[in-house]
């Protein structure tokens, strides 16, 4: 495997949704051989194995059934509650030995106040690295309210019209589905309003801890897209 001595050891994809972080993360992934930590499968898990559990966090009660009702209307979950999931996830796959690629983590300032620093000393604050994939909303509106994944590994399906009447997952073979809830135009547009309320800031945020970001633009079709990523990442 080609070794990539520059690359950083944390890797944190932001941008609006469907700005194709899940399909920059997993080839990421696949070429550094780095785990891909996608935040909303993480929480897909809780909500799906544990449904009436409820968290104890800084003194505070939270409701997996509240959190995942919030979650399928398009709105951020408690940040105490997300940032409990992946600070405990963070920690179990530093001591495997694993490097990472974070996708959806941190969305919020109140997030990212509690879960960069324990990245920081973790791994240290010089290898982390912020790819910010730029997108207009008319492409993420369009992006979303065709996405489909797969029922089985939530792969997640470009929409191209050579694949539109593709039925199962070419991965894994299980039958390709819309995410329920999560990618009708209104649930989009919810989306989009509280990336830019409660995500957009953290751009600031990752200056003020300098913290290294590059700009990628995430318009163009996925292969151009990760070409610019591999690009940037090896100056």
């Amino acid at each position: 495997m080609t070794e990539f001595k520059k690359i950083p050891k944390v890797i944190c994809l932001f941008g609006m949704p469907g700005a194709g972080k899940g399909t920059v993360g997993i080839l990421l992934s696949e070429k550094l051989n780095y785990y891909y930590f996608e935040t909303s499968k993480i929480l897909e898990e809780a909500f799906l194995n544990q449904k009436n559990k409820v968290y104890v966090i800084e003194g505070e009660k939270y409701s997996l059934s509240n959190e995942k009702k919030l979650w399928l209307e398009g709105k951020l979950c408690s940040p105490p509650f997300v940032t409990f999931l992946v600070k405990e996830k963070i920690k179990q796959l530093k001591k495997e030995g694993k490097n990472l690629i974070l996708s959806g983590s941190p969305r919020t300032i109140f997030e990212a106040e509690r879960i960069l620093p324990l990245i920081e000393k973790l791994y240290g604050k010089e290898k982390i690295l912020v790819l910010f994939l730029k997108i207009t909303e008319k492409e993420t509106l369009f992006r979303n309210s065709h996405r489909r994944i797969c029922e089985l590994l939530r792969h997640p399906i470009l929409y191209l019209k050579d694949n539109k009447n593709l039925k199962y997952c070419p991965l894994d073979g299980s039958r390709l589905v819309k995410r329920k809830g999560l990618d009708d135009p209104k649930t989009i547009k919810k989306r989009i309003e509280e990336f830019y309320e409660k995500t957009f800031p953290l751009l600031d945020f990752f200056k003020k801890r300098k913290i290294k970001i590059v700009e990628i633009d995430a318009c163009p079709p996925p292969v151009k897209v990760f070409e610019s990523v591999l690009k940037a990442l090896l100056i």
